[in-house]
């Protein structure tokens, strides 16, 4: 792979926002209008109605999160290859995250941020799929969605959100044990400033998997994922079951084992994780 060398950096420029229902919408506008490029980040200062995975929503107060969305040119990854996209920024908003509070820091698969037993953030790829040669002109033949069989199918844009629970001292009783940095360090933290450390992260980290491969990212995010070895409660449709999480495959899913050893796609289970009401 050849390094992207006309790319900006991720973070570059950090466009800030006073208040935003999502900052993936609004970055996800702002790709299809034409007015913005690779490395763009949009940080929000409060979220009201952001988005979450399986359709669940993140909201947050003004200043008590990391509410980021960045615009990435994911080329010359292959729509094939998105879990490598995935899994680099994954690592690196663990990396970010245990620089602040120590090696409890895990990746529950597919990509939320845990920190022993407590999630402190998620993120959320979504992307834009078409034919870079009808892109600027004949709009009907663009390919809108995930569908890497069509013909005419080229990964042309991710936007990576991220929300990190930052200064936080008390959540919502509906949500199964999050936590916040707050909680964990005692301390207030600036989620402008952290929301910039992390960029420079992902940059180095989508750098490194741009030019030299998915090995070594691939094999942080296998040493930092969650319940790995050790047995967990999964749900498919409607039957719960108890099974070891053994690893992830290069393309992203999941190896449990019970009777037998399973794979599972995105999207085909659940984790199921009882709140613990002592540590809200």
């Amino acid at each position: 792979m050849s390094e992207p060398s006309l790319y900006n950096s991720l973070g570059k420029p950090f466009i800030e926002l006073l208040s935003i229902d999502s900052t993936n919408n609004y970055a996800l506008t702002q790709i299809y209008a034409g007015l913005t490029q690779h490395g763009t980040a949009f940080f929000a200062h409060e979220q009201v109605a952001g988005k979450g995975q399986r359709g669940k929503t993140w909201t947050a107060p003004k200043d008590s999160s990391l509410l980021v969305s960045i615009v990435i040119n994911p080329q010359p990854l292959q729509l094939t290859q998105q879990f490598q996209l995935s899994a680099c920024i994954a690592i690196s908003v663990c990396e970010f995250f245990s620089h602040y509070v120590g090696d409890a820091t895990r990746i529950k698969w597919p990509n939320d941020l845990y920190w022993y037993d407590r999630k402190a953030g998620g993120i959320l790829i979504e992307n834009k799929v078409g034919n870079k040669k009808y892109e600027a002109g004949n709009t009907k033949h663009k390919v809108q969605g995930n569908n890497a069989d069509h013909p005419l199918s080229q990964w042309l844009w991710a936007v990576a959100g991220i929300g990190i629970n930052i200064n936080q001292t008390s959540f919502p009783e509906e949500l199964n044990n999050p936590v916040s940095l707050r909680q964990i360090t005692g301390k207030n933290f600036d989620p402008v400033q952290l929301a910039k450390e992390l960029c420079f992260l992902m940059d180095k980290n989508f750098k490194k998997l741009i030019t030299k491969g998915f090995e070594d990212i691939y094999a942080s995010y296998l040493s930092h994922l969650y319940k790995k070895n050790e047995p967990v409660k999964l749900k498919k449709d409607n039957l719960v079951f108890e099974a070891i999480i053994k690893s992830v495959s290069p393309t992203g899913e999941l190896i449990v084992q019970h009777t037998i050893e399973e794979r599972f796609d995105f999207g085909e289970i659940e984790w199921v994780i009882t709140a613990d009401k002592s540590k809200k």
